[in-house]
């Protein structure tokens, strides 16, 4: 995929999980916990104009093309896991992994465990493609010269 592929995708991405999360936002008094409907509207709105921003400073990103192929399927897997994880947490009622937001409910072991792993897993991801993000914003090199 190429750069400015990359970069399409990012913003398209990120505008389209902005729409969700609105959407999300709509549906907030239809959920079992509302907090957590209100966590997940924000988590919508705010993943998807992370994405829009990451795209807009993908040019500057100098990693290899598996690095850099990495680093964008991750940063899509976490922001629209954690967005559906919240979502489901709120729609289950789901505490374990969400203390604050999720007081007074409970959903059943699976679900804690499914959105458990969902908030877990998109976290990581997150974390390792902001870290090779800034690496690659940080780097002089692009693929066989110097900048």
């Amino acid at each position: 995929m190429s750069l400015s592929d990359r970069k399409r995708r990012l913003v398209w991405h990120g505008i389209f999980l902005v729409l969700l999360g609105m959407l999300t936002g709509a549906v907030i008094p239809l959920v079992t916990n509302t907090r957590m409907g209100l966590s997940a509207h924000l988590a919508g709105v705010q993943n998807g104009m992370l994405l829009v921003l990451l795209g807009l400073v993908w040019p500057e990103v100098r990693l290899s093309e598996r690095i850099a192929n990495t680093t964008f399927w991750l940063l899509l897997y976490s922001m629209y896991m954690i967005w559906v994880a919240t979502l489901l947490g709120a729609m289950w009622g789901t505490s374990r992994s969400t203390p604050i937001a999720g007081a007074g409910h409970s959903g059943a072991a699976w679900q804690e465990v499914l959105v458990f792993f969902g908030l877990g897993s998109g976290s990581v991801a997150i974390l390792v493609a902001i870290a090779l993000t800034l690496y690659g914003l940080g780097s002089r090199r692009t693929a066989g010269r110097e900048a």
